[in-house]
């Protein structure tokens, strides 16, 4: 049980992360590699506003403006100029916001890592085995987030906009739709569910460095993919998937070891067998 619920309390925090790379992706055809830097931003704000105030509430509500004005801000001025550029110029420019941001963490904070509490959850006893209340306080809220996005998306007028520009930013510019602010928005949501993964992430390790984001980053990102990126019950899955098989293997002596090794053998089988995910759809190209 313990196992069980550990893995899927990381799967729902690679999860939240995997959302924010396949709807950047799915709407504005970009792969924002600096958003795992963002998590690492939201880190720094939860530790900042707790030195200052020991509400964790607090510190996770100025996490989430913090990433959203971020997500925002890489948007308006390092993606919104490269719309119609080559995949090519914005993987170097990815790299270098993600550098930029690292760089400026370390300017700040240091590069040492930083201990920090978010909160003394205590654990509690579910059919024999002793869980962190942190663990099922994870899984639950990751997954209203997650059903919350689903509803936003298939049930709202703005949700279904966002569908439209992901289907055909051409016709749905025609239709009325501000494809500009349906971009902007969804690098504000992406950025604001890195702000909840970077509270659950530190609730399971917690201390924070400038390269914190690298790792959960390029995990997410493989969740992505094996879902199938730009589909948001594949981010969903994937992560769920990811986070199952990590901490199996990590509860496994003999396979310990190996674990990052698996995952992304896994990716390779995936990707072989099902080339666009396993929820993934095959798109046509426009002429």
């Amino acid at each position: 049980m313990s196992i069980l619920l550990d893995g899927l309390s990381l799967g729902a925090v690679y999860a939240l992360i995997a959302l924010g790379y396949t709807m950047v992706y799915g709407i504005a055809k970009m792969l924002n590699f600096a958003h795992g830097d963002v998590i690492m931003v939201g880190a720094y704000a939860i530790y900042s506003t707790m030195a200052l105030n020991t509400n964790p509430f607090i510190a996770v509500a100025v996490a989430v403006i913090v990433c959203t004005v971020m997500g925002i801000v890489i948007e308006k001025f390092a993606y919104k100029p490269l719309r119609g550029a080559s995949p090519l110029a914005v993987l170097i420019t990815a790299i270098g916001v993600s550098n930029l941001l690292q760089g400026i963490a370390q300017l700040i904070f240091g590069s040492t890592s930083i201990t920090f509490t978010v909160a003394n959850f205590g654990t509690v006893h579910i059919l024999g085995s002793e869980i962190s209340v942190g663990t099922i306080l994870t899984l639950v809220v990751g997954a209203i987030i997650m059903v919350g996005l689903t509803l936003f998306v298939k049930k709202t007028r703005t949700g279904r906009a966002m569908l439209a520009v992901s289907e055909d930013s051409g016709a749905a510019r025609l239709m009325g739709v501000n494809v500009d602010k349906i971009i902007m928005l969804t690098f504000a949501i992406g950025s604001a569910l890195a702000a909840f993964a970077s509270l659950f992430y530190v609730i399971r390790i917690p201390s924070v460095t400038p390269t914190l984001g690298a790792m959960p980053g390029i995990k997410a990102f493989t969740a992505a993919v094996i879902g199938g990126i730009g589909s948001i019950p594949g981010a969903m899955l994937g992560g769920i998937l990811l986070g199952m098989i990590e901490q199996i293997c990590k509860n496994n002596p003999t396979v310990e070891a190996y674990t990052t090794a698996i995952e992304f053998c896994l990716l390779i089988v995936i990707l072989l067998v099902k080339p666009v995910g396993l929820l993934g759809k095959r798109r046509r190209e426009k002429v």
